[in-house]
């Protein structure tokens, strides 16, 4: 039985990364309106008579979400009863359905109703903390037999400082990013790093919107880089974190880079998506840093060599 919880939970994650990917797709295609003004249903039809490539999109989107939405659920009863005498699984259960039945509703007012790009750039955050609370989870069910053992991290002040610090921050750059993509402001400026070879500052709102998301997701890359570097320094005993901040540290850097393309490819959809799925990893890994700040050990409990 536990075999098969480690399974499915694998499963269902990687399946909430296909539910990021498919509203990055979505959103990058220009399919939110695939399905028209209707919502469960495809223009008004269980099945589509008029077959369009956004209309496929949006309903393999549509259908996607709603098989991972009935896996979250099951996983989340199914870890509330395997493992709820781990202090934080319940909450994480909650959290990954709640969230991901939000972002769903939000999906679903944006079809009927509408959405300004201010609240539709909400869209892929809230996936994004459902994302993170069944990878938690995951990682729960393989803690049971020591796969991934927090117990015995033991963190400083200013590393809590950095881990918090960092995923607050790039949640608001997950923000920012969203909505360039909601403004249709991807392109807005056609060089990189700076909006025109022949001018340094934005002149026009489009432009203030991918800049300000560059700048924003360039010092993220500068804090994790920071963060990196003192965790080589100061945790190579602690494999969990020193190899931890350099996965960080490699996947804001695909961040940036695949972010730079997607301006030098005129919008690439495959490079797109590849952006979309690396900042979804690095909040992924991010959240296990926060898991770790929580159940890290006192420092005047341990030896003093233990954070040297």
């Amino acid at each position: 039985m536990q075999r098969l919880l480690k399974w499915f939970a694998v499963t269902t994650t990687i399946g909430m990364l296909f539910v990021l990917i498919g509203g990055a797709l979505v959103t990058k295609t220009g399919s939110g309106l695939g399905c028209g003004r209707s919502w469960p249903l495809c223009h008004g039809e269980l099945i589509p008579s008029n077959i369009t490539a956004e209309l496929l999109i949006e309903l393999s989107h549509r259908v996607v979400s709603a098989v991972v939405g009935l896996m979250v659920l099951i996983l989340s009863v199914w870890a509330w009863k395997a493992i709820g005498h781990i202090r934080e699984t319940k909450f994480l259960a909650i959290v990954s359905f709640v969230f991901l039945v939000l972002q769903g509703l939000i999906g679903a007012a944006a079809v009927v109703w509408g959405q300004s790009p201010v609240v539709l750039a909400l869209h892929f955050g809230i996936s994004l903390i459902s994302f993170a609370a069944v990878f938690l989870l995951t990682l729960f069910i393989f803690e049971v037999d020591k796969k991934f053992d927090a117990a015995s991290v033991v963190l400083d002040r200013t590393m809590k400082v950095h881990i918090y610090g960092i995923i607050v921050y790039c949640y608001i750059v997950v923000y920012t990013g969203a909505l360039v993509r909601h403004k249709h402001a991807s392109l807005a400026c056609p060089s990189w790093p700076f909006c025109a070879q022949t001018r340094l500052f934005p002149t026009q709102l489009h432009e203030w919107i991918q800049m300000g998301h560059r700048f924003a997701a360039g010092l993220l890359f500068i804090w994790i880089l920071w963060a990196t570097i003192y965790a080589v320094k100061r945790y190579k005993h602690q494999p969990v974190i020193y190899w931890g901040w350099l996965i960080a540290l490699v996947l804001v850097t695909c961040q940036v880079v695949t972010g730079a393309l997607v301006v030098f490819t005129g919008l690439n959809l495959y490079i797109s998506l590849a952006h979309a799925f690396f900042i979804s990893c690095l909040f992924g890994v991010l959240s296990y840093f926060v898991l770790l700040a929580t159940r890290s050990k006192k420092e005047h409990d341990v030896p003093s060599t233990a954070l040297k």
